[in-house]
């Protein structure tokens, strides 16, 4: 850090009310202290009360230690350059800290100081010592702290600390405009930003209409898009892709995402293999996405997409080994080092790719994208696909919602909308037209139709609500009286053990009867679909197989794949993770319902049967946070008599695009949970043919409309819901994830 002059000038005098808990002092003329008289009421008057503060929030699980430790350090680090850290200082490192946690990558200090309670979520619900009715609160809540702080007050200490800077010094807190960064934070969204401005002022030769390359790709788009009377969203998607080096295609689930990639892919490399410039020379494609999970669907379905299509008609000799089938993690992709935030690839030793494609990118973070930028070559491009309108990553940063924040209008230029006549044909719609729209806005494509669900599909109406905030009570009634034929609305009632217990026998036998019609009667694509079923369906698969211990290998993996698959047949998704209505009480509910069904031999620790979640990624064995395994009992050891011996052992599918089965050692997984519930976070990039989401019965913070969205579009053909009230359902979708970040103002200025 830079050394800065010790000073008093923003030193500030805070009167929070008369109330006896609330913070009220005008710092003494000694704030140098360490002494005894800290005090958790007055933390403003000296740097000891506020962290004596800190520590008690810490004590009550309102903050992480991290974020008290980060605070401490901020002061200890301003004290070695002779400065004496204000309070405010203090408090604002803790606070930063906080958010990032929370998923922030920054502090919005305005919005801070507007709502501190609503921005900070503090203290929370799940506080370890909750204050008893009509009682005031033991502490200092955080509102409180901030209700007399100015935002001149914020900049002030801010601009005077030799902790904190404009980025232009090495400070580990920096202040950009109104808002408060950790400095790597800070860094990871300019050199996003820098990275996709550089790549929207590349310039490109199918600008030119005339040029054989724009030629190219008008003739290939043609062949890939049959025409027709309606606007074609996904050939429009297309040919914005192909035009800038960097892109984005955002759609719903069911609007052709992967199809509209692989057509791209073709696209291009019928352009490469006719430019003049590349001689030929075709693009060096790699498919990626966040998980294993994400990649293996991926992989699933993009094998299927390229083989369907019309190469042979393609301009510039097309062959399938041209478009690549096999998606790995951007983890692998990157080169991951163990215990390390470092990758292998980096902007010292770039990936060997012309043409990047990241699916599910709403679940990456901003330091994992930062990553990405950093490792792709200058001449690159990068292709982002998702659904703006799931959850955001886990961890900091909301990258894709940010970048389609203004998809649903579009705003084409007349530059973009003439240039996407010439290519596809096609008139862009009044609606989707902006003389003012940005660079960025011209790479932002999104798919408007839905091939997955029909109009009447109960799903995609629920869906369509959840995102307007329409879920009105009729819409709820309709479902609740099976007017819809894929989605059925199961009373949890006011008693909450007989709630759980109704859930537990859902997760059973999946309740068909509850569905319209018994779940009978409906057809996929001219195929009876069978009913929705539970657990018990992938269970009975395991228990009834004939295999024995001279069966080979090849059978036993032919069984393992099915099972997996029909594990997929159904999950329950959770929106809390602790709690009577979260994965971990349900989790252990269900496995004892399997057990006194007798479909599982216990319901602790290892047993044939146990499905299970990896929820951290190991390098070693080549497993992903995300990837997904069931338990097997195999007779492949022998006892002293030669005997077949069951052994356990795990088998997870291969996310290399392969059909492999990996067998491995319940001893050797260490980072995993039984996964009958799963959060609905740890969802995402998955779909399960019947999904059931578990609502609690009141209200939380982590309770929203992305949450609410997030868990009906992991169904694909059958979803049920449970809702410990139907009121909280209604109160969550209007609740809205706001990340604060500064990516859009450094892109759309």
């Amino acid at each position: 850090m830079s050394r800065r002059t010790p000073t008093h000038d923003h030193q500030i005098s805070l009167d929070l009310g008369d109330s006896t808990n609330a913070a009220a002092a005008t710092p003494p003329s000694d704030t140098t202290g360490h002494g005894p008289t800290a005090d958790t009421t007055r933390p403003f008057a000296d740097p000891d009360s506020m962290e004596k503060l800190l520590a008690s929030w810490q004590e009550q699980d309102w903050i992480r230690p991290l974020d008290r430790e980060f605070a401490c350090l901020i002061r200890t680090l301003s004290e070695e350059q002779g400065e004496h850290p204000e309070p405010l200082l203090i408090l604002l490192a803790a606070l930063v800290s906080h958010q990032v946690g929370r998923g922030h990558v920054c502090i919005d200090l305005e919005a801070l100081l507007g709502n501190a309670g609503e921005t900070l979520s503090l203290p929370p619900e799940e506080a370890t010592a909750p204050t008893p009715p009509n009682q005031p609160p033991a502490l200092p809540r955080p509102d409180q702290l901030l209700e007399r702080v100015s935002q001149d007050q914020c900049q002030g200490v801010l601009g005077a600390a030799c902790a904190a800077s404009n980025g232009g010094q090495a400070t580990p807190l920096v202040l950009d405009n109104n808002r408060l960064y950790l400095r790597r934070f800070w860094r990871y969204e300019q050199r996003i930003a820098e990275g996709i401005r550089h790549r929207l002022e590349q310039p490109s030769p199918m600008a030119d209409t005339t040029s054989v390359e724009a030629r190219t790709l008008s003739s290939a788009l043609a062949t890939l898009f049959p025409a027709g009377d309606e606007v074609d969203f996904q050939k429009l998607a297309c040919a914005l892709a192909a035009r800038n080096r960097f892109a984005v295609i955002t759609g719903g689930p069911g609007t052709g995402k992967t199809t509209t990639v692989v057509n791209l892919l073709a696209a291009l490399q019928a352009v490469a293999g006719a430019s003049p410039g590349r001689r030929g020379r075709k693009f060096r494609i790699r498919l990626a996405a966040p998980t294993g999970k994400a990649a293996a669907r991926l992989n699933e379905s993009i094998g299927g997409a390229v083989s369907r299509l019309p190469l042979a008609e393609l301009p510039g000799h097309v062959s399938q080994d041209d478009i690549p089938t096999r998606v790995t993690t951007l983890h692998r992709l990157l080169g991951s080092r163990p215990d390390s935030r470092q990758f292998r690839h980096n902007r010292d030793h770039p990936l060997l790719v012309d043409i990047l494609v990241i699916d599910e990118a709403s679940m990456v973070d901003v330091d994992l994208m930062a990553s990405v930028i950093d490792a792709l070559p200058a001449s690159a491009q990068l292709i982002l696909l998702g659904d703006r309108d799931q959850l955001a990553s886990v961890d900091a940063g909301a990258v894709l919602g940010e970048l389609c924040q203004r998809a649903g209008a579009a705003h084409y230029t007349a530059e973009t909308a003439d240039w996407l006549r010439s290519i596809t044909g096609a008139q862009v719609p009044d609606s989707l037209r902006d003389d003012n729209g940005s660079a960025m806005d011209q790479a932002v494509a999104m798919l408007r139709k839905s091939y997955r669900f029909h109009q009447d599909s109960g799903i995609r109406i629920l869906a369509d609500a959840v995102n307007t905030n329409a879920l009105d009570e009729a819409l709820l009634a309709k479902a609740r009286q099976g007017a819809f034929e894929d989605v059925a609305i199961l009373s949890a009632g006011p008693d909450r053990e007989h709630a759980r217990n109704q859930i537990c026998h859902h997760a059973e036998a999946g309740t068909p009867t509850a569905f319209h019609n018994n779940g009978e009667g409906r057809l996929i694509n001219g195929q009876p679909l069978p009913p929705p079923v539970g657990y018990h369906h992938y269970l009975a698969r395991l228990r009834d197989h004939a295999l024995d211990a001279d069966s080979p290998l090849a059978d036993w993996d032919a069984l393992a794949r099915q099972v997996l698959a029909d594990f997929s047949d159904f999950q329950v998704l959770c929106a809390l993770r602790k709690g009577p209505w979260g994965v971990e009480g349900l989790n252990d509910l269900i496995a004892n319902q399997l057990l006194e069904r007798k479909l599982i031999p216990r319901a602790e620790g290892w047993y044939a049967g146990r499905p299970v979640l990896v929820t951290g990624n190991d390098y070693n064995l080549g497993l992903m946070n995300g990837d997904i395994g069931i338990t097997f009992s195999l007779p492949w050891d022998r006892d002293e008599s030669g005997q077949p011996k069951p052994t356990l052992r795990v088998a997870f599918p291969a996310s290399d695009g392969t059909d492999t089965i990996r067998w491995i050692s319940p001893s050797r997984l260490q980072q995993l949970e039984t996964v009958y519930a799963m959060t609905v976070h740890k969802s995402q990039g998955s779909e399960f043919t019947h999904t059931c989401l578990v609502l609690p019965d009141r209200l939380s913070p982590v309770l929203t409309r992305e949450l609410v969205y997030t868990g009906i579009t992991r169904a694909r053909h059958w979803f049920s819901l449970f809702a410990g009230d139907e009121t909280v359902l209604k109160e969550s979708v209007a609740q809205r994830v706001v990340r604060a970040s500064g990516l859009a103002e450094g892109l759309w200025g």
